[in-house]
């Protein structure tokens, strides 16, 4: 195909208005090259996500262990919570400790 033939195709003179050519490298700087490209956008967006997931995660530990520290006011649960957990014991009492071998 000439030149003169590739001249004549509308498709051609419309991508070759100076207007159009201006608008598609403002374009292609815009969605690659900038420092706000859209891909740098959602790398940020996918990482915000991630961060929503981890404030949802976190904010249900906070409500149980605030939860559990409703219950030790209690000094029957704080006692079994220090029992199960930190194995204490009263001065007359032994501990016995039985770890049960699990095959996974």
């Amino acid at each position: 195909m000439k030149l003169k033939e590739l001249r004549s195709k509308k498709w051609f003179k419309f991508i070759s208005n100076k207007y159009v050519l201006i608008l598609l490298i403002f374009g292609g700087w815009m969605l690659f090259l900038d420092s706000n490209s859209w891909m740098i956008h959602r790398e940020l967006d996918e990482e915000v996500n991630k961060l929503k997931v981890n404030k949802e995660y976190y904010q249900k530990e906070i409500s149980k262990d605030k939860a559990i520290i409703e219950n030790l006011n209690d000094s029957f649960e704080l006692e079994s919570y220090a029992r199960q957990h930190y194995y204490m014991k009263r001065a007359n009492e032994d501990i016995y400790i039985i770890h049960y071998d699990t095959i996974d």
